[in-house]
């Protein structure tokens, strides 16, 4: 491997035309930088600069060699720079839950990000469950999640009203009731389960999807009812799935492992903008 000290002098001497200029540019003496031109010549196995000449000039090998030289020590520049950028290199966990993680959920990242460009966000959306079980083992620093009842531990918590709802033309549902619902697990599936044999009913998952988009367009498809955030179906070809009237509000809880140090701001921005969704609606 080149030594980018020993191709530096090199470059140094051929761009100043001189031992002595380069030396001085380079901060070194002139039989360092002559030492250093040497160490290289010897590890090459070719003379690189033509010293008879006036100014110096290059020997063929030197010709072949310079124009690489000179990109070698122009990449070295550049990770020099990038290594001394901050930028990036403390990252900050973050799980939320599908529907939190919205366009305004990205702007407050995106400010947060310009203020603070050392913090990188790794971002988890997913099931409110495994996002909480992950958290609690560490694997997040912060959490916006949905659960059935707010933890001792949250720093803020809303309420999160849920529904019925199937497709706007859902048929009159044959017997057994067919639910669309999240994979074993996921938030919601055990209450339709109770709800649907409280009101005695047959029923059978027709369809389970592991991502929120996938069981709304299942249930927009036709497939079945199902139980869901009622912000979540804004927008979509649903409607309420009257037999089972309304459901107990879930609660859409917010965890930080620190309120303070760097992640503060996020964490109060997030409060506010939970604030925010929940004063928004009817």
């Amino acid at each position: 491997m080149l030594d980018p000290r020993l191709l530096r002098a090199f470059v140094g001497v051929i761009d100043d035309a001189s031992f002595t200029r380069a030396a001085e540019r380079l901060h070194m003496t002139q039989s360092t930088i002559s030492q250093q031109i040497g160490r290289l010549e010897e590890q090459l196995g070719h003379a690189l600069i033509d010293r008879e000449q006036r100014p110096v000039g290059l020997t063929p090998a030197g010709e072949r060699l310079i124009g690489y030289a000179r990109r070698i020590l122009s990449l070295q520049d550049e990770a020099d720079r990038a290594l001394r950028d901050p930028a990036g290199t403390q990252s900050l966990r973050i799980g939320l839950a599908e529907d939190i993680f919205t366009l305004p959920t990205a702007r407050i990242f995106a400010d947060f990000t310009a203020q603070n460009r050392r913090i990188r966000l790794d971002v988890t959306a997913g099931l409110s469950r495994d996002l909480s079980a992950r958290y609690r083992q560490g694997e997040f620093d912060l959490i916006v999640v949905k659960e059935p009842e707010a933890g001792p531990d949250c720093r803020a918590s809303f309420p999160e009203p849920i529904g019925w709802f199937e497709s706007l033309n859902a048929p009159d549902w044959a017997d057994p009731l067919p639910l669309v619902t999240f994979p074993p697990g996921g938030l919601y599936r055990d209450d339709m389960f109770r709800r649907a044999e409280a009101e005695n009913l047959r029923w059978y998952v027709a369809f389970a999807g592991n991502s929120l988009p996938s069981v709304l367009t299942a249930i927009e498809a036709g497939l079945g009812v199902s139980l869901l955030p009622q912000a979540a179906v804004v927008g979509r070809a649903v409607r309420r799935y009257q037999p089972f009237g309304v459901e107990p509000a879930m609660r859409v809880s917010l965890y930080a492992w620190e309120a303070g140090g760097p992640a503060a701001p996020l964490i109060a921005a997030m409060r506010e903008a939970l604030a925010q969704r929940q004063a928004a609606r009817p």
